[in-house]
């Protein structure tokens, strides 16, 4: 956590775990399915990420840690040894170009389909998600979900650790647990998706009793100070109701507060709102803010510095940002600068291949990593 009493600037130097940092941009994980159909991450990855190194940290899109939680069509995985082979690629490209890297670990939970995974997708309750699920033949109806046994539970929480010891042996600095945007340990945290009555359900202190876990488990693999957690207080997409959200976080943060970890990673954080105000005051350690910019919207002018310059001030510490590294591998010089942005290619985001991928230009031209 920041101590100057200052307000620290996007460009000044910061210290994350055992990581130092040139600035205080992050790169958002995003999925953007190139990987291959048997989730090991492809070559043209290694590009991508490349060519975005200058973000202070690079927190890589979601890995799903076993097969049931694989969420869409050609997202990464990290639970065997050609995952760990394909990922050793990217972080040794992201390296050789002076950059850091954590991973991003996710379950989808009721998120999923058998097309996806082979697997009937599972999940806190048998609530299934109100929409589509994209999988490689189309757009199908969401499955019901199987509500997991206490076993399940336990042996998820026991993949989520095997898979952070699988991102470090492929050259990771650390990893960031999901448990925002609707996936499988937000879905334990919401009401509407958790109508357990046993000892993950019904009160907050039971309903954030899995993300704990696994966080602890994590934890206890490769250490606290490599492990971030991310969480989206408020969050209503995916069929997400929350119920008791300032409850929820106010528990969550309180148990962790104490255990070392690397971040805190906030999404669409504002800094007028409560929850994240007292979110700040509670966490004791790093805390990560992600701006609200508007989903499918242009990026803003300025491409959302003033919104980041708002969030310092308010007690951030460092600031994510998700579609301008998509679309600006350079964004931290053209924020810098002032630079005009390259405009989002929304249509191209989970089409795979290089074009709207790699081929993003750069100031000085086409950058290709």
């Amino acid at each position: 956590m920041t101590t100057n009493t200052e307000t620290p600037s996007l460009f000044r130097p910061a210290g994350l775990g055992p990581l130092h940092l040139p600035n205080r941009l992050v790169m958002a994980p995003m999925t953007r399915t190139r990987a291959g159909a048997d989730g090991v991450p492809q070559p043209l990855m290694a590009t991508y990420y490349a060519q975005r190194a200058t973000a202070g940290l690079i927190i890589a899109e979601a890995a799903t840690p076993n097969r049931v939680g694989r969420t869409y069509a050609n997202i990464p995985a990290i639970h065997d040894a050609q995952h760990v082979a394909g990922w050793r690629t990217v972080t040794e490209a992201v390296g050789a170009a002076g950059g850091r890297m954590f991973l991003q670990l996710q379950h989808g939970g009721r998120i999923g389909h058998p097309e996806n995974s082979g697997l009937h997708p599972v999940a806190p309750s048998p609530v299934a998600l109100p929409d589509t699920i994209h999988t490689a033949s189309g757009h199908r109806e969401a499955v019901v979900p199987r509500e997991m046994t206490v076993d399940e539970i336990r042996g998820t929480v026991a993949d989520f650790a095997a898979a952070a010891r699988n991102a470090g042996e492929a050259g990771f600095a650390g990893v960031e647990v999901h448990g925002a945007n609707g996936y499988l340990l937000h879905q334990f945290l919401a009401q509407g998706t958790n109508r357990r009555t046993d000892a993950y359900g019904g009160p907050v202190a039971n309903r954030i009793r899995f993300v704990v876990e696994v966080v602890r488990a994590v934890a206890a693999e490769i250490g606290p100070e490599r492990v971030g957690l991310r969480v989206a207080p408020g969050f209503t997409g995916q069929g997400i109701t929350e119920g008791d959200t300032a409850e929820i976080y106010r528990a969550l943060i309180a148990e962790l507060a104490d255990d070392g970890l690397a971040y805190l990673h906030v999404v669409f954080a504002d800094p007028e709102d409560a929850v994240f105000q007292e979110i700040r005051k509670s966490w004791p350690g790093s805390l990560i803010a992600n701006p609200v910019l508007g989903w499918g919207q242009p990026l803003p002018e300025g491409g959302g510095r003033a919104a980041a310059d708002r969030l310092l001030a308010a007690g951030a510490d460092l600031i994510s940002f998700g579609r301008g590294f998509l679309a600006n591998p350079d964004l931290v010089e053209r924020l810098r600068t002032g630079a005009p942005l390259n405009p989002v290619r929304d249509g191209l985001m989970y089409t795979g291949g290089a074009e709207g991928y790699t081929d993003y230009p750069a100031l000085a031209g086409p950058h290709r990593g």
